[in-house]
This record gives structure tokens, C-alpha cells and sequence, in this order.
């Protein structure tokens, strides 16, 4: 039987030498040795590009790094060195707090000089007063922990509009930091630049208005809270579902069900399996299924093991991982052990997966019985009799691992865009730089998939592709549509 394996936030290892004076060369220094010595995709990117490609790409970083005095400019050389392998499942974070418990800092002291925007909230309201019934971008929005304005730019500095701070609930925020800026690209679409939660800078397609009350982007939706306006019934569903934060199951007609699944992280679990255990009977007696994954960055492969027999018509292959086995990789299988929402079926596990990898350092591991596991379940439900599973770029990892299986199915399509492409290289781990400014997070697992059938930089297409004249509150219906059609 396979045991699932769980991608969880680790204690994280603190590296040796903390005392010692980092520079953005010597945290560089670290990085690559750090990554050359435990990543599992290291070697598989190698021999790929060559070794001479390799080499090129660290002498220019490695000159580019001695300069950077800043930690921010240098986070930022930090992770364009890690593309050289991949864009995701790897991922250098600045950590905001020191190592010394005793010396704490004000996270928003690490950004206290990002751009603010000089505009104050009764000068705001008096603005959005004068609007009218038309306000477009303009207005108060919400999204996620952040409360935004975005008015029309007075400056003169290449964009029509900026968004900036009300509230937040990150503390790296402040009011009237700017949080976004939106303005026509070269074709006359609106473009937006939307600086993350750690201030990083992301660009974002697809920006426009959905009804009156949403702004909708590839990546991140608002919700308008002033001034007021009228609604959408089939848009406010939407804008539910995409800022859900647990999963729901909604009878959408009397043949049609909804399953809004945001996220598989391991933490979810209860909820989904409670979700579908309470509506077990109206699954099974409903002849069309959705599954909302958008946006499902991924977790555990357990949380959507209750999920598959509903989908299930033959038995599933499952290709499986082999682990890189380093002294400092195996320290995750010992926080497995004394993590207490382990299960002990699960750290019995993790002890005997130790005592094989320690036996077997600088090698790639099977801890499994064979390369592929075969699923099987015992019934096959008549009903739902076709599944919709909804997907997009915002789906990765785990939510990958799930696609592969899902359809495997003969009942089960894909509906909408290419996955993000973060599968090869997985189970992430973390380990912290010697001065304690970043956090390294790479990956301990290669899939057997390799070289035959690479997801990483790829994705997963879907069936039904959903181009961009269907919008995204338009999808579900759209696969109502299909799934209905004679």
C-alpha cells in the first residue's frame, strides 16, 4: 500500500555559522552549495543544459552578487539564480524576523521605504463621491487580507491607475503603500502589476471589470465594497468560489453538483472528507459532477484520496517518487516522527524510510515497493456519470498529482487552461541561510516519470480548452453547458 507523503511546513534547519558576517556573495555561496549538494532535481537539470551552461550561469551571478549591498536586490538575484533549474517547487524567501528570539523586529520596518501614495482616506471618499454611476476601476476593494483604493494616477510616472493600502492583515503592509498599478499594454489591454505579499512585483493579464462589483485578473480577484453598486448573481458565485477558503459542495440544477475544492493542503483534509462523507448519497445519485480545482496551489495526495473512488471506472496508475538521500534531507523524515498531527501509521512510516535513506546517502531512494502503485477501489458508482474537473495556471503540485489520476477515469474531462507544470521535482523541504536571512525551500523527490513524460515548465492541458473569450465567471456555466449537451 502506498503511504502518502505530506508536504508540510518544516521547523526548517538553521545552517551552520550564524555568527559569521554574510554578504549577498557569501548567502550566494551558500545557496549554490546548499542546492548542488541536496536538491533531487539538481542532477536532472544538469544533464540537460551541460555543465559548461552551469558554469557560465554562476560566474555571472557570482560577479553580479558581489555588488548587491541590499538584502531586497539581493533576494531578487537569489531567485533569478534558482530559474536556471526551475520556476516553482523552489523558492528563496526573505525571513522577517532574526534569529535571536530576543531581538525581534517590526515586519514592516523591512519595507518602511516601498512607494506610498499620498492620498488621505477623507480626501479618498470626497474623490469617490464625485464619481458617479460609472466609477470603473475606481473605488474601495477587497482581496484576500487587504483592503485597497484605487484611484486614477495624478502622477506622472507611466500608469493610469494605483492601488494602494487601506487595511492589511499582513503586517509587512502599511497604509498607503502601493499595492498595484494597472495601465494599457502595447494592444490596449489592461495590464496590472501587483506587488505580492512580500513585495515582489507580478505581472497580471486579463485585467477588466466583471459586472460592477469585481475586478477580475489571471491571478487574483477584488471585490468592490465602495462606492456601491448593483450585482451579478452568476459573478458574486464566482468571486465565492474563487475566495472560498474551505471547500462546499452546491447543487447548481436538479442533475448538477458543485465541488469547490481551493486548496489539498493536508490541513484541508477534514473538511474535504467531511464534505464529501455528508454528501455522500447526493453525489452518488446526481448525474454531473464539477470540480472547481482553480487556483488549487496543491498540499497532500491525502486529501483527495476519498475523493478518487467517486471518479474511479478502472484501476489508476500512480508513477511514483524516488527520494535524494542527504543527511540534511533525512531530517524531514525525523520531523515527520515528531510532528503530533502525524498519525502512527504515518511515523511508523517515517522511521523505517530513515533507517533506508541513512543506509543509502547520496543516493535516489525507492521507498516504496515498486515504481508504480496500481489503485483499485471495489465499486464503481453509476452516478455522478460525468465529471467536469475545472483547472487553470493557478493549479500545481499536488493538484497535478491528482489531475494525473483523475483522468485516468473514462468519465472524468478536463475543462479550462494549462497547469502551472510543478510536479517532477516535489516534497519540499527548507533549510535557513547562516546569517539567518532567507530561507531556502527545494525539493527531496524525483518522479520516475522522468525523462519519459516531464510535467515541470509544462503543465497539464485540459480537454476542453476555455480561451479567453469565456470569462472566468462564465466557466462554470460553460461546462454546464457541456456536460448537458445531446
Amino acid at each position: 500500500m502506498r503511504v502518502y507523503i505530506v508536504i508540510l511546513l518544516s521547523l526548517g534547519v538553521l545552517a551552520s555559522g550564524a555568527a559569521q558576517k554574510c554578504t549577498c556573495l557569501t548567502d550566494l555561496q551558500w545557496l549554490i552549495q546548499t542546492f548542488e549538494a541536496n536538491d533531487a532535481g539538481f542532477e536532472y537539470v544538469l544533464q540537460r543544459k551541460g555543465q559548461q551552461a552551469y558554469q557560465r550561469h554562476k560566474e555571472v551571478f557570482l560577479q553580479r552578487a558581489a555588488k548587491i549591498t541590499d538584502k531586497h536586490q539581493c533576494l531578487q538575484l537569489l531567485n533569478a539564480w534558482t530559474e536556471f533549474f526551475r520556476k516553482d517547487h523552489l523558492e528563496v524567501v526573505l525571513n522577517t524576523h532574526p534569529t535571536d528570539a530576543d531581538a525581534p523586529i517590526d515586519p514592516k520596518e523591512l519595507f518602511k521605504d516601498a512607494p506610498r501614495y499620498p492620498m488621505t482616506e477623507e480626501a479618498l471618499h470626497a474623490h469617490l463621491r464625485r464619481l458617479g454611476d460609472h466609477p470603473g476601476f475606481e473605488g474601495i476593494w477587497a482581496t484576500g487580507g487587504y483592503t485597497i483604493a484605487i484611484v486614477r494616477d495624478s502622477t506622472d510616472v507611466g500608469r493610469e491607475y494605483v492601488g494602494f493600502i487601506l487595511n492589511s492583515a499582513n503586517p509587512l503592509w502599511d497604509t498607503n503603500q502601493v499595492k498595484l498599478e494597472i495601465w494599457r499594454d502595447s494592444t490596449g489591454a489592461y495590464v496590472m502589476r501587483y506587488y505580492m505579499g512580500d513585495h515582489r512585483p507580478r505581472m497580471l493579464s486579463d485585467v477588466e471589470l466583471a459586472g460592477n462589483n469585481y475586478l477580475l485578473t489571471d491571478f487574483v480577484a477584488f471585490k468592490r465594497m465602495e462606492p456601491p453598486m448593483p450585482g451579478d448573481p452568476e459573478i458574486d458565485r464566482y468571486y465565492e468560489s474563487t475566495n472560498a477558503e474551505r471547500p462546499f459542495l452546491r447543487k447548481i440544477d436538479d442533475s448538477t453538483l458543485l465541488l469547490r475544492i481551493p486548496s489539498f493542503r493536508y490541513a484541508q483534509k477534514p473538511s474535504i472528507d467531511s464534505v464529501l462523507q455528508t454528501n455522500h448519497a447526493l453525489i452518488t445519485h446526481t448525474k454531473y459532477l464539477i470540480i472547481d480545482l482553480r487556483n488549487n496551489g496543491g498540499g497532500s495526495d491525502a486529501s483527495y484520496e476519498n475523493l478518487l473512488p467517486y471518479l474511479y471506472t478502472n484501476p489508476i496508475r500512480v508513477v511514483g517518487v524516488e527520494f535524494y538521500s542527504t543527511e540534511l534531507n533525512n531530517r524531514r523524515m525525523v520531523e515527520f516522527m515528531r510532528n503530533p498531527q502525524m498519525d502512527e501509521r504515518l511515523r511508523q512510516w517515517a522511521r523505517a524510510a530513515l533507517d533506508k535513506l541513512n543506509r543509502h546517502l547520496g543516493e535516489y531512494v525507492n521507498l516504496q515497493d515498486s515504481t508504480v502503485d496500481i489503485v483499485r477501489f471495489d465499486t464503481i458508482y453509476p452516478y455522478p456519470a460525468q465529471v467536469a474537473v475545472l483547472i487553470n495556471g493557478g493549479c500545481g503540485s499536488t493538484t497535478e498529482q491528482f489531475l494525473l489520476a483523475a483522468r485516468q477515469s473514462k468519465k472524468t474531462k478536463l475543462y479550462g487552461t494549462t497547469t502551472v507544470g510543478a510536479l517532477d521535482i516535489s516534497n519540499l523541504y527548507r533549510v535557513t541561510s547562516p546569517c539567518g536571512d532567507y530561507t531556502l525551500w527545494y525539493g527531496l523527490t524525483r518522479s520516475y516519470r522522468l525523462p519519459d513524460f516531464p510535467i515541470d515548465g509544462i503543465g497539464i492541458q485540459p480537454d476542453f480548452f476555455f480561451d479567453r473569450s469565456i470569462k472566468p465567471y462564465e466557466w462554470i456555466r460553460t461546462a454546464v453547458e457541456i456536460l448537458h449537451y445531446q
